[in-house]
């Protein structure tokens, strides 16, 4: 058995021990009602750290008696506890809905989780949706356990020097000011999971972070016991060379999933946060193996249907991939000792042409093929995925490649301003983030447009006052005078139009985009009867020159603008800066190049909050847009990067702030509310806020998929593996015989609204029931393509294994939209997937 060490700095406090349980909780991040306790510690601390671990370990021990020796401190600190250990044992919206657990553990891999700011392992997007999804199925009882890696420094901070250029700074993250803790074995030694590597075996060490009712489990090599090469695998997120980056993918999918064995984990789900975490894939086939005595190609059979792939990249480029010698170096004796197959086949796992000695080997190819479902992760992603992927499913139609999509949400209760609490708590209840979310909409009618209003207006204010104490901070750390600093504290208004824009600064987002007629956006800016201010933050990745100039452009726009009270820059854009954000602004832009937004959660933060968005139709926007919640950008269509097409959008931009948004915001009624405007907020609020939540989005991977999958491993594992051998025969036989198919004569008849198909089928020795003959037709007008079974007849007389197949359609559409095609079929497969036979008529 395996125990996170127990912490007890304070053997003689009792009270001080209870807030260590409280502050190695992360749910503290997302459940503030403790955050009374911290700010009576150290008011100071708590507002520069936000890390009650740290704040614990450095307040003075004096002041901790002190404060801890107080029966009111005493009094509410006992509540809180009582609180916590009763949400522990409460059953979640998961037990309530299924009396009987359809599964046990899904082990949800990510190279990234953003759970807070005082475990800064994270960069951006995907680490925003794996910590928001780990919080979720806390919330709601889903038994998801999260696996990743613990970074020395983490991802960049960044600095903006005195000419306007980012510098990176890489801080190191001191794991004993991290609200983590070691993983012991009974004996009192560290947790260590062999890795082979070329070379000596690496021994990753385990720390553990609890999540609210859930665990997330962090492998860090730098351990004196680990060779200096191998220390530095988890240096730094996202940094270093393509070796760098296999091994730590290789510590991440192997290590984890050992390291969940040694732990006695069983976790029947596997969830890929993107294809970083593929390697999981082989190495879950290994264990299998190894407790069954199977080969690779039935272990991988059994296994994959137990593994979800979930791919956040818009771009076939963006995936990673390794350079076949690479690959051969790490894992020629993993696959030819280990698994028992030779490189050539780890290799193919990995290709689009096996046969292909050149071609790199790609992670995302290795999840898709070692996994019972993909998915997008917003509609408009799930077609652009299905386009990506269409090459390893040659001759499929791009609807049917099998990509689907689950939409991102974020965690609302960590996003949400306190007066924005109140306010859904008035109308919502408490516990209105941990159930079915059935009735938000309707209850959010109760408030007032008053107190809406109120609420953007305390927010707002909010939100001013942070940014003129981050704005003299940032100024004084380039030298800015007494005089320049005093300045700041006019900077911004309360009661002025806020727009907001952060982002990661690439091309692709056009972050400049606003920018390209710097007369017309000073001219909005500075406009006496209805002002804007705009507020900007982002990070342009160390290695992106592009991404670093449009920094350095805003910068100087903002320098030397007439409006510089009305636009800033705040630098080190993290956790904490994009909470008081979307928390303050009245508008979240976003300005993507579609389709190249896979989903984007930061619009949907704002929500909650009761912040609109103008945004271009990509992502979750593309799905989430109608008139009354906010502002469309763009028609809807790719245009690539035509200059003329960024000079339109940009236009469109500033046309929709000049004669929408900003009339709307001050067009005030008798009360000197915005009526118009809060009317849209609430629509926004009630309609999009639940459907794009993390709850919903976790309740849709558990009945969409995690059930589904489970169910499908249970099948294939269980009664000697009987239907995983039965597939595997079946897939083996299609392998060789389906060469042999073909069709015969196919004859077409009219028979009054109905047109009539009837074709002949030579399947030479291939099994009747192992194909399926359809009907195809394109879909048309936005509907769904027609797939109608073809019933088998009367078998061709003198013809062996031959027969007639039939089908009627509506003789609506034109016969010759209709093709008859033979594809794989068997009841418990995944089509096509793991079988991508198709024979078309023509």
């Amino acid at each position: 058995m395996h125990t996170a060490t127990e912490t007890n700095l304070f053997p003689d406090n009792p009270c001080a021990n209870a807030l260590t349980e409280l502050a190695l909780n992360m749910r503290w991040s997302w459940n503030h009602s403790a955050d009374e306790l911290w700010n009576e510690l150290d008011a100071g601390l708590w507002e520069l750290t936000g890390n009650p671990w740290v704040m614990l370990q450095t307040v003075s021990r004096e002041k901790l008696r002190t404060v801890t020796s107080d029966a009111r401190f005493q009094e509410k600190l006992g509540r809180l506890l009582q609180a916590k250990r009763q949400h522990e044992r409460t059953p979640g919206w998961f037990q309530k809905e299924y009396a009987k657990p359809p599964l046990t553990a899904v082990a949800y891999f990510s190279l990234e989780f953003m759970l807070s700011d005082a475990l800064p392992i994270y960069s951006g997007g995907l680490g925003n949706v794996a910590g928001d999804q780990l919080k979720a199925a806390s919330d709601l009882g889903v038994p998801v356990i999260g696996v990743s890696l613990l970074y020395q420094v983490g991802y960049f901070r960044q600095h903006i020097d005195a000419e306007g250029r980012q510098q990176a700074i890489y801080p190191f993250n001191d794991p004993g000011q991290l609200p983590i803790r070691p993983v012991r074995q009974t004996n009192g030694e560290w947790l260590r999971i062999a890795v082979e590597m070329p070379g000596p075996k690496l021994w990753p060490r385990t720390w553990e972070v609890e999540v609210g009712r859930t665990k997330l489990y962090l492998l860090d090599t730098n351990d004196p016991a680990n060779l200096p090469e191998y220390r530095g695998i988890t240096s730094e997120l996202y940094g270093g060379g393509p070796e760098l980056r296999i091994s730590q993918e290789r510590v991440l999918g192997i290590g984890g999933w050992r390291l969940l064995r040694a732990l006695g984990i069983n976790a029947e789900v596997c969830h890929l946060n993107e294809g970083h975490a593929a390697f999981v894939v082989l190495e879950r086939a290994r264990s299998y193996m190894a407790e069954t005595q199977q080969p690779f190609d039935l272990a991988l059979k059994v296994t994959r249907a137990g593994n979800l792939f979930t791919t956040h990249t818009p771009v076939a480029a963006g995936f990673d991939r390794f350079a076949p010698e690479l690959v051969d170096q790490y894992f020629r004796g993993y696959a030819q000792e280990t698994l028992g197959v030779s490189m050539r086949e780890l290799l193919a796992l990995g290709r689009q042409n096996p046969d292909d000695a050149s071609e790199p080997f790609s992670m995302a190819y290795l999840a898709m093929r070692g996994s019972g479902a993909i998915n997008g992760v917003s509609r408009l992603h799930g077609e652009v995925s299905r386009r990506i992927f269409q090459i390893l499913f040659p001759r499929w139609p791009q609807a049917e490649v099998p990509v689907g999509h689950v939409t991102n949400g974020v965690h609302a209760p960590i996003w949400d301003s306190v007066e924005a609490d109140e306010l859904w708590t008035a109308a919502c209840g408490k516990d209105r983030w941990i159930g079915d979310l059935a009735r938000i909409e309707d209850n959010l009618a109760q408030p007032t447009a008053a107190q809406l209003w109120a609420m953007r207006t305390s927010a707002r204010k909010s939100l001013v006052e942070y940014v003129r104490k981050r704005l003299s901070r940032q100024m004084a750390r380039i030298g800015a005078s007494a005089e320049e600093i005093g300045k700041i504290g006019q900077t911004f208004d309360p009661n002025t139009l806020t727009l907001g824009f952060a982002r990661r600064f690439a091309t692709y987002k056009r972050p400049n985009l606003l920018l390209h007629d710097p007369d017309r956006l000073r001219a909005i800016l500075a406009n006496k009867k209805r002002p804007v201010q705009l507020i900007l933050a982002g990070k342009a990745h160390p290695q992106d020159a592009l991404g670093q100039e449009m920094i350095r452009q805003w910068i100087e726009f903002i320098r030397h603008t007439p409006a510089r009270s009305q636009a800033v820059f705040l630098s080190d854009y993290d956790m904490g800066v994009t909470e008081h954000l979307i928390q303050g602004v009245d508008l979240w832009l976003n300005t993507p190049r579609r389709p190249w937004e896979a989903c984007g959660t930061s619009g949907m933060k704002v929500l909650v909050n009761g912040g609109l968005n103008l945004s271009v139709l990509d992502g979750w926007w593309a799905e989430a847009y109608s008139p009354g919640v906010g502002w469309a950008l763009g028609d809807g269509q790719e245009h690539g990067d035509d200059p003329a097409g960024d000079a339109a959008e940009a236009d469109r931009l500033y046309t929709l702030l000049e004669h929408e948004v900003i009339p709307e915001f001050y067009d005030r009624d008798e009360s000197g509310i915005p009526a118009r405007w809060i009317h849209r907020m609430r629509e926004s609020m009630g309609c999009l806020t639940p459907a794009f939540s993390a709850n919903r989005a976790v309740r849709e991977y558990t009945e969409k998929h995690y059930i589904p999958l489970a169910t499908a491993y249970r099948q294939r594992s269980s009664d000697g593996n009987k239907a995983a051998i039965d597939l595997l025969k079946w897939a083996q036989g299609l392998r060789v015989l389906w060469p042999k198919l073909r069709f015969g004569p196919l004859r077409i008849e009219v028979e009054g609204d109905r047109t009539l198909f009837d074709v002949q089928v030579y399947l030479d020795e291939l099994d009747r029931d192992a194909i399926r003959v359809e009907l195809y037709a394109d879909a048309v007008e936005g509907g769904e393509p027609i797939r109608q079974e073809m019933m088998r007849g009367e078998s061709l007389i003198a013809a062996g294994n031959a027969y007639h197949y039939s089908a009627s359609v509506p003789a609506s559409r034109p016969s010759g939209d209709f093709t008859p095609r033979i594809i794989p079929c068997h009841p418990d497969a995944f089509i096509p997937l793991e079988s991508a036979q198709i024979l078309w008529y023509r």
